[in-house]
């Protein structure tokens, strides 16, 4: 099936960083693609999540690297009031024995200190980086040592706000997916990839609206995906 090309233009699609942000893709997006209509209807209000930009942003992002939100939440909260953590000079002066006592694990520690290098270095600069093409600014994330494919997109979707970011490894995704687009079988990251490809410019809302439908069959409904 041929889709509608999306009406945005170059360097037009906003951010997703407001309610308002994420209903105007979420709309171009419906357009596009109508059988995402049953999962939009069946969630309702799709709300953007936004985190800190910059090197605080993705200290936070980092930290939550195969973490429950919740233990993550915890020692974010430790780490956030270590002096001088949430910038990349004054973070440099930080010793991995005190950056470990917050909760953090070494390999946690030294990707944040490679990043803070980096940034410090001026190979970094997360403005220019934010304001990429996707697949462009996700390929500048992931040439950092501690920086994959899931930190990357993470940190552009909900640092950044980017609006076409699709973290197609997450598992969720793949199960919202799976149910939602009532698939014989839970799509594989290659194919999950592809389908994602249909869905840009808008393909950081239609990231929110799996991983809102997947909340509302699992905690709602108790449905097991």
């Amino acid at each position: 099936m041929i889709l509608p090309t999306s009406t945005f233009a170059p360097g037009a699609s906003p951010r997703i960083d407001t309610a308002e942000g994420v209903a105007v893709h979420l709309d171009h997006l419906i357009a596009m693609v109508p059988q995402l209509l049953p999962m939009r209807e069946r969630v309702g209000a799709v709300l953007p999540r936004v985190n800190p930009k910059g090197f605080a942003g993705m200290a936070k992002v980092i930290c939550g690297q195969q973490l429950s939100v919740q233990s993550a939440a915890a020692i974010w909260g430790r780490f956030s009031l270590l002096p001088g953590a949430l910038e990349p000079d004054s973070y440099m002066l930080l010793d991995e024995e005190t950056v470990r006592g917050a909760g953090f694990s070494r390999g946690k520690f030294l990707a944040v200190r490679t990043i803070a290098e980096a940034v410090r270095a001026g190979e970094l600069n997360f403005a220019e980086v934010d304001a990429l093409p996707a697949e462009e600014a996700i390929k500048a994330l992931v040439a950092l040592k501690g920086i994959g494919p899931w930190t990357a997109e993470v940190y552009l979707l909900f640092c950044a706000a980017h609006p076409d970011i699709f973290p197609a490894g997450d598992l969720a995704l793949l199960k919202a997916a799976h149910h939602g687009l009532g698939l014989d079988e839970r799509p594989t990251i290659k194919e999950m990839i592809g389908m994602a490809e249909n869905w840009s410019p808008h393909r950081s809302a239609a990231a929110l609206l799996f991983w809102r439908y997947f909340a509302i069959l699992r905690d709602k409904e108790g449905i097991l995906l």
